[in-house]
């Protein structure tokens, strides 16, 4: 996921920002608690193809490379 792009994705519903989660190709919404997939290397922002986040695992609002620990740029 190019950093660049990361930067200026938001979540489509609370317009927050997103982190990458490279082992589950995802950008995570922290606060509604959806996950976003990237399929091919594009992400889809659409609300309908968001899974909800499992509890407990919240992912660092604060490391942009998310968890896997890599921004993949």
């Amino acid at each position: 996921m190019d950093a660049r792009l990361l930067e200026i994705l938001v979540c489509p519903i609370c317009k927050g920002p997103l982190s990458y989660d490279r082992a589950a190709q995802e950008l995570i919404c922290n606060a509604d608690k959806l996950a976003y997939p990237i399929r091919d290397g594009i992400p889809v922002m659409l609300v309908d193809e968001a899974r909800q986040t499992v509890e407990g695992t919240p992912v660092d609002p604060a490391d942009p490379a998310g968890p896997s620990g890599s921004t993949g740029a």
